[in-house]
Parts: C-alpha cells; sequence; structure tokens
C-alpha cells in the first residue's frame, strides 16, 4: 500500500499482512532447504515431512496432499526414492501396496530443515519484546485454528 492508496477495509489489510508473512515463512522455508544442501524442491520436502509423519504413506496419499496426479506424485517420490531419502515398501497387511517412508538420510533432512526454520525465528522472535510475542502467540493460534478446520483437511502440509 503506497500513500496515495485508501487504507482499505480491514480484511483487505489483513490479507495483505497474511500474503506478507507467508512470502518470509516461504523464504525462511527455502533458505532452510538451501542450507540443507540437498537441492530437492518444495514439493519434494512436502512428501519427506509427509512421510515423516504417517506410516502408511503412499502415492495416492502423496498425489491427494499435493493435489496433483498420481503420475506426478509418482516421479516426485521416484526421484526421492532415488536420492536415497524415500524408501519403498510393501505394506504388512497388503503385500500388493506399496508403502513410502523415509531413510536415516530423509529423516536428516527433514530434521536439518526444521532445526534451520526453528534457529532464523528464534532470532527474529527475540527482537521482540513479551507483550509482542504474546499478541503474536494469540493471533497466529486463532489464524491457525481457522485455517486448519478449512485447508489442513484438504492438503496436508506440516515441515
Amino acid at each position: 500500500m503506497t500513500d496515495e492508496t485508501p487504507a482499505g477495509t480491514l480484511l483487505e489489510q489483513t490479507v495483505e499482512t497474511v500474503v506478507r508473512a507467508a512470502r518470509v515463512f516461504s523464504a525462511v522455508t527455502a533458505e532452510s532447504i538451501a542450507q540443507a544442501g540437498a537441492g530437492i524442491t518444495l514439493p519434494q520436502l512436502r512428501v519427506l515431512v509427509l512421510a515423516s509423519a504417517s506410516s502408511d504413506l503412499n502415492n495416492n496419499a502423496v498425489a491427494e496432499a499435493l493435489d496433483v496426479h498420481i503420475s506426478n506424485a509418482s516421479r516426485i517420490c521416484e526421484r526421492l526414492v532415488q536420492a536415497g531419502l524415500l524408501r519403498r515398501r510393501h505394506a504388512p497387511s497388503d503385500r500388493r501396496q506399496v508403502q513410502l517412508d523415509l531413510t536415516p538420510e530423509g529423516a536428516r533432512l527433514v530434521a536439518a530443515v526444521a532445526d534451520h526454520r526453528r534457529t532464523i525465528f528464534s532470532q527474529t522472535l527475540r527482537a521482540m519484546d513479551d507483550e509482542e510475542q504474546t499478541r503474536l502467540i494469540a493471533a497466529l493460534d486463532a489464524f491457525i485454528g481457522v485455517t486448519e478446520a478449512r485447508v489442513i483437511g484438504r492438503v496436508s502440509y506440516t515441515p
């Protein structure tokens, strides 16, 4: 918004602020991926995070979570298998089903990305006083609660 532009509605201002925050979060995630040095993409990281959180992940679940065609999900997973970050195994209950899980290297990568993000956010939050942090917690908790109810059920992503 510029000085010449009217302030707009509270909703417009809030949306702009949330979009700016999303850019910051995305930039921190991109930096964290780069710091991990694995040369993976954000969708690949999403798959690794899904695998870290689910013991029964398969290509269909990946396709649904990423909202992509099953063939795209299969290609993403194949690249991760070839990189040694993900492995395929037969499901114990049905050997016709293939499950995906992290290799030790994949688990290290997910942990490294998460640790780097925590470090960056900790450094940033130290610049805020306790009252600002308390307000931020309340606002983000409210936002997360509404968003989880509407979006997270459709798209699983928690890197």
